[in-house]
């Protein structure tokens, strides 16, 4: 099987599945990225890695959303028709 761009298409479809489906409670908390793990900061401090991974992990959660269930449904219609 060639590497083709349907297979990138899909494996970043798995991956924004996989940050969406987190939760944060049970996966997050225990690594610190969890909002209740005090990533505060004073003004002009720049924000830690975890920080701003969190932040970036919430945005991906935020935006993406409503656009990955037309992709999961397009993803799942094309797999049905072509196979």
């Amino acid at each position: 099987m060639a590497f083709t761009l349907w297979n990138l298409f899909e494996a970043t479809l798995l991956c924004l599945n996989a940050v969406c489906i987190l939760n944060e409670d049970r996966f997050l908390a225990k690594v610190g990225w969890s909002a209740k793990s005090g990533n505060v900061q004073g003004f002009g401090e720049h924000p830690s890695t975890k920080a701003q991974m969190f932040n970036l992990l919430h945005s991906i959660r935020t935006v993406v959303r409503i656009p990955l269930i037309f992709l999961n449904i397009v993803t799942i219609l094309f797999k049905l028709i072509l196979g």
